[in-house]
C-alpha cells in the first residue's frame, strides 16, 4: 500500500509521514526532497532558475516513479502537488495508493507558518500575520476541492502526533 499525504504546508506532512512510516515499518518519501535530490538544488532555486512549469513536470515525473514502485511507502507531497495536471487522477486511479488529507485551519496554519517563514521562500516575503492569513485563505479556498477527495480526513488542529496516528491508523485498517 502506499499511503499519499497531502494538505497545506505546515500542517505536518513531513513530519507526520516519518511517524506513519516507522509506526508501519512503511520506507517514507518526501516528494520535495526527492525532487532536490534529484535537481541538486533546493525547490526555491528550481523555481527561481527554471520556473514553476519545470518544477510541476519534475513533480508529476517523480510522482509516475513513485506509483509506478511496487514497493509499500508513506509519501509526503508538497502542498500543491494534487492541484495540477493529472496528479490527483493517477494517484486516486492507483488501487494501492490510499489518500490522506491533514487538515489545519486557517487559523492554526497562520501561526505555525509565521514562525518558520524565514525558511519557506513561498512566503517569505509576507510581512504581517494578517498578509499570511490572506494568503493562506486564498490558497486553501483554490485547493480544497483537490484535499477534499481524500479518502481519509484528519483533523489536524490542536492534535498531538499520537491522536493524528491514530485518527489514520483507525481509518487505514
Amino acid at each position: 500500500m502506499k499511503i499519499f499525504l497531502n494538505g497545506y504546508m505546515g500542517c505536518g506532512k513531513s513530519y507526520i509521514g516519518e511517524k506513519l512510516s516507522e509506526s508501519m515499518d512503511y520506507p517514507f518519501v518526501d516528494m520535495d526532497s526527492q525532487i532536490e535530490i534529484m535537481e541538486g538544488r533546493t525547490i526555491h532555486e528550481i523555481f527561481q532558475k527554471k520556473g514553476e512549469l519545470y518544477f510541476r513536470k519534475l513533480e508529476n515525473e517523480v510522482l509516475k516513479d513513485i506509483l509506478a514502485s511496487k514497493s509499500d511507502m508513506v509519501i509526503s507531497l508538497g502542498g500543491g502537488t494534487p492541484c495540477y495536471g493529472n496528479n490527483f487522477d493517477l494517484i486516486k486511479e492507483d488501487s494501492e495508493s490510499r489518500t490522506v488529507y491533514l487538515k489545519a485551519s486557517v487559523e492554526v496554519l497562520t501561526e505555525r507558518l509565521f514562525l518558520e517563514k524565514v525558511h519557506r521562500p513561498v512566503i517569505s516575503h509576507l510581512e504581517t500575520k494578517e498578509q499570511l492569513e490572506e494568503f493562506i485563505r486564498k490558497h486553501l479556498f483554490e485547493r480544497a476541492f483537490y484535499y477534499n477527495q481524500s479518502k481519509i480526513i484528519v483533523d489536524v488542529d490542536h492534535a498531538t502526533s499520537t491522536e493524528i496516528l491514530e485518527k489514520m491508523n483507525a481509518k487505514l485498517t
